[in-house]
Formats: structure tokens, sequence, C-alpha cells
């Protein structure tokens, strides 16, 4: 027994009901509602533009940086075209050109810094074995 004029509130206020029109009932109404949702295209493949252009500019060891640059470039034009496979041929063989070129590159740069530690080792010991067959020519 609740007082008059105080009614119980049970949640959010519905919407009101709307009757059925003349000549349907409930079984002739849909009993669900199908909403189809499509997938989310894959994203475009990446062409490595510009890790290409920076292998061309700082480390094209036998001209690796310049031919991944031509693939990345042929690959971004596809993407643009919208032929994604072709893009993705072309930005893989851009990305291990670009690997292969860097690779490369750190193995000279190791090489040099070898041969220069060595050539400096050779010549301090040239020196040191002339300073003591020579001793006049060394510091008075």
């Amino acid at each position: 027994p609740e007082p008059a004029g105080m009614e119980r509130s049970l949640g959010p206020a519905l919407p009101p009901y709307e009757p059925l029109a003349e000549g349907l009932d409930m079984e002739g109404l849909p009993r669900s509602t199908v909403v189809s949702v499509e997938p989310l295209p894959p994203p475009p493949p990446r062409d490595h533009l510009a890790w290409s252009l920076c292998m061309t500019l700082y480390a094209n060891v036998c001209c690796l940086g310049f031919m991944a640059l031509v693939f990345s470039i042929k690959s971004r034009d596809r993407k643009v075209l919208g032929d994604y496979s072709g893009a993705l041929s072309y930005g893989s063989t851009a990305k291990y050109l670009n690997i292969t070129a860097l690779l490369l590159n750190v193995f000279l740069v190791i090489l040099v810094i070898a041969l220069v530690a060595s050539g400096t080792i050779a010549v301090v010991n040239i020196f040191n074995h002339e300073q003591e067959y020579h001793p006049l020519l060394g510091p008075a």
C-alpha cells in the first residue's frame, strides 16, 4: 500500500507502447533484426620508402639502397592504384634489400674499424722498434 500520488520508479522511463496496426498480430512481426557488420579492410601494405631513402643516402652498399628505393616507389604506386598484392610484393622486396644493405653496411663499418685499429697498432709497433735501434732519433 503506497500513498496515492507516489509512483514507484523502476528505472529509466520506458517509451510508451504503440498499438499494433489493424489486422496485424505478434506472429506477423519480425522476431529479430539482422545487422550486417562488414569486417574492416586490412591496412595497406607498407612500402618502406623512408627506410629505403635513408639506405640510399647513407648506406648505398652495392647500390642495394637505390634498388630498395626503386622497389619502394613501385610499391607506393601499386598501393595508390589499389593493387595491394603487387604493393605487398614490391614492399617486401624493398624490405629485404634494405635489410641486406644494412647488414652489409654494419659489416663494412666493423671491418674498417678493425683494419684501422690493427693498422694503428702496427704503426705504433714499428715506431717503437725504430726507437730501440735509433735512440738518437727520439726526443732529446
